[in-house]
């Protein structure tokens, strides 16, 4: 098979049919009847399902993967792409905001640079100040603390080759980062220019992203745990220092030190320090235990197919 699209459902049974054509005739342009569509029903509480299902009836070209339960866009996304068989894999969201037309561009910018990938990219982060600002500090934090510049402005919509993506599927991490993924995996990836429509609202939340950016920062480094060691030398040195200060000031004045609001400050300040160090801690153990147990990242409760 030359072609597999890739698709997730959550709250999605207003775009579904719509995507569903549009992307049929975008894959037929490109690579005649030689493809699938695949959709990975992320336990989507609406009738994205159905819908979804009911297309098996009049096109043998859609496979639908329904999930056992909600996992999370990035593990049905890695759960979708296990399933594809073709040789080239076209990876969107469904709700329409980025446009399965761009499957011919990215189709030829891919053969005119020989790449592995090829990815889209906005030119401006959509949504208010808020979205635009704290991913931009989202990236910034990242490339900070994992020494990992990944790029800037991605979106889902990526064509790639088989070679890739089987690449990608050898990750078996259970805490997915799709975008760290992407990169580390290698290969010629290559960017292209697209607009990403808004045609419903951000799901992620301050809070979802702040979970991200943890997860993803303990996925990719352990700059976290080498920074506690620092600052603890560094706080060690400092200690050192001022009880010398205070030994020599012993021997050689009479007049008692005062100062019993800076060493009651000075507590709370280690305090609070030596508990965040002991989270930051946890917070790998957390994913080692995660890890060790391997339990797998998604359950597929069935294939509906024709093929």
């Amino acid at each position: 098979m030359k072609l597999s699209i890739v698709t997730t459902l959550y709250r999605s049974e207003r775009y579904i049919e719509e995507f569903y054509r549009r992307a049929s005739a975008a894959a037929r342009e490109i690579v005649g009847d030689d493809y699938e569509i695949i959709f990975v029903n992320d336990g989507s509480p609406d009738n994205s399902l159905d819908l979804a299902v009911e297309m098996l009836d009049s096109d043998d070209h859609v496979v639908v993967v329904d999930l056992s339960r909600n996992f999370g866009h990035h593990k049905a996304m890695m759960t979708g792409l296990a399933h594809t068989v073709g040789e080239r894999v076209f990876l969107l969201d469904s709700d329409l905001e980025e446009e399965p037309e761009y499957l011919r561009a990215f189709a030829e910018h891919m053969r005119s640079g020989s790449a592995d990938v090829v990815y889209g990219v906005q030119p401006q982060r959509k949504g208010g100040w808020f979205e635009r600002i704290s991913g931009e500090l989202f990236y910034r934090f990242f490339d900070a603390l994992t020494g990992t510049a990944l790029p800037r402005n991605v979106v889902t919509a990526r064509l790639m080759s088989r070679r890739y993506v089987d690449a990608l599927l050898m990750h078996e991490e259970r805490e997915v980062f799709m975008a760290g993924l992407w990169h580390i995996t290698g290969f010629r990836q290559l960017p292209m220019q697209m607009t990403k429509h808004s045609t419903s609202e951000t799901t992620y939340t301050f809070r979802k992203k702040m979970s991200l950016l943890v997860n993803s920062v303990t996925s990719f480094s352990n700059a976290p745990l080498i920074g506690i060691f620092y600052i603890g030398a560094m706080i060690s040195l400092i200690a050192i220092a001022y009880i010398l200060y205070l030994l020599l000031h012993w021997a050689f004045f009479t007049r008692p030190l005062s100062g019993w609001t800076s060493v009651i400050a000075s507590v709370w300040l280690l305090g609070g320090m030596i508990i965040s160090f002991i989270g930051v801690v946890g917070i790998y153990l957390s994913k080692i235990f995660s890890e060790t147990k391997r339990r797998p990242y998604t359950i597929v409760r069935h294939i509906y197919a024709r093929r």
